[in-house]
């Protein structure tokens, strides 16, 4: 036996067969050669030809010989000609499973979703970059109709299209329990988002939904938009990366003002400019929920900014707002300080505006370096207060006692920039 697939068996009853069977350890010690991460997946079938039979033989053999989950997976591979991945015997009692760039493929996934379609141990499975494509994506699904234990799942990167798309929305519609599924990464149009939107329109158990660095434009978003409205589960929504406009950034926004659970929305780098920064200050003028918002890397102004402080002004739960890699100056910096400074009711904890440092030519660290002249990664207030008000940055005594004790949150006198990656 000189391969991997060579140390797989075929687990029959006939015990001259199974005197045979190499054990799990000799599989184990010959990882190294299945443990070098691809990225290309095994040959698999084409779409067309995509099958969701999980092999039940395998279940009735597995218990009339009592077989182990680790041998259960090594049948699985010889049936279905996958190569067998020692990190998945190792790792067989782990909640967490990482298979991402393990090259699985169709076959590979299929053989996984074999084992773990009555393997209750794994809630958290990572498999990104694998080439799963729509075939192996249909195993999955399959198994999950049956799998008790999953919660999480990561299927970034896998090249699924609309075809993974469709195949997805169908075990969507009967989830159960599934609360968090990446799919950022996976080439998706308006149609697969048409269709993923659909399904969970009246989902309640999805809490955490990745769809960023796709290829959705503005029907999708309309689309996305309508689930927004619709849906009653989702907490995390990020769809930063995509190719939104005004029309496709106003249905989400509309979707959002009448959502009553979303916590988190990330739309980095999503088209957002004047008009939809208006929008959705008035969104934040009657939003209770939302706890992070992050609009990096779009096209926020300093007359955005004045726009958006007029939901900040009334706002009394949102945390962290992320600006980031837009063209802020010190005007706009300023106007969003004051106006934080001034709703006495505002949660704001974390301000990432760290592209109005880089108009100073200056970033962050950069910043404080130049006040740490001795390397301890330490300034203290007044050297920074002394600083800001060197650079000429518009801030009053008020204002900018308040950014000292946003660095300095437990009153030492001393600001710890090592942790500082951001303004927050």
């Amino acid at each position: 036996m000189n391969n991997i697939h060579e140390d797989s068996v075929d687990f029959q009853s006939n015990s001259q067969e199974e005197k045979q069977q190499p054990s799990v350890q000799s599989v184990l010690s010959r990882g190294s050669q299945e443990e070098i991460k691809f990225t290309k997946g095994q040959a698999g079938h084409s779409d067309d030809e995509c099958s969701t039979d999980l092999e039940d033989d395998i279940f009735t053999s597995s218990r009339r010989l009592n077989l182990s989950p680790s041998d259960v997976y090594l049948k699985a591979c010889k049936q279905t000609g996958a190569v067998p991945v020692s990190c998945i015997l190792r790792h067989l009692d782990d909640a967490i499973l990482d298979l991402n760039y393990y090259g699985l493929g169709p076959l590979g996934a299929k053989a996984l979703a074999i084992l773990l379609k009555s393997h209750g141990v794994v809630t958290h499975l990572e498999l990104k970059g694998n080439s799963l494509q729509a075939e192996g994506t249909q195993y999955l699904m399959a198994m999950l109709f049956e799998n008790i234990s999953i919660q999480s799942l990561n299927l970034s990167d896998n090249k699924l299209g609309l075809k993974g798309a469709e195949v997805i929305s169908k075990m969507l519609s009967d989830n159960r329990k599934l609360k968090s599924i990446n799919l950022s990464e996976n080439d998706f149009s308006d149609a697969a988002a048409k269709c993923l939107a659909e399904a969970l329109k009246n989902d309640f158990v999805v809490k955490e939904l990745d769809l960023s660095y796709n290829c959705i434009c503005d029907a999708g978003g309309e689309d996305l938009g309508v689930m927004l409205a619709e849906n009653i589960g989702i907490e995390v929504l990020n769809l930063s990366w995509n190719h939104f406009l005004i029309r496709g950034n106003a249905a989400l926004i509309a979707g959002l003002k009448v959502n009553a659970t979303l916590k988190q929305l990330q739309l980095s780098n999503s088209g957002f400019g004047r008009p939809e920064v208006q929008l959705m200050a008035e969104v934040l003028q009657q939003n209770d929920t939302l706890v992070l918002l992050d609009l990096s890397i779009n096209c926020v102004d300093d007359e955005a900014v004045r726009l958006l402080c007029q939901g900040l002004a009334t706002n009394e739960t949102l945390e962290v707002l992320k600006l980031s890699h837009n063209p802020i100056t010190k005007i706009g910096a300023a106007t969003l300080l004051r106006t934080v400074k001034n709703n006495m009711k505002s949660a704001l904890e974390e301000i990432d505006i760290s592209k109005f440092f880089e108009e100073q030519n200056k970033s962050i660290m950069d910043f404080f370096q130049a006040l740490d002249k001795e390397g301890t990664m330490k300034v203290s207030t007044s050297a920074f207060r002394k600083a800001v008000k060197e650079a000429n940055i518009p801030l009053d005594q008020q204002q900018l006692g308040w950014l000292v004790r946003k660095f300095d949150k437990n009153c030492t006198a001393t600001i710890v920039y090592s942790q500082l990656t951001e303004l927050s």
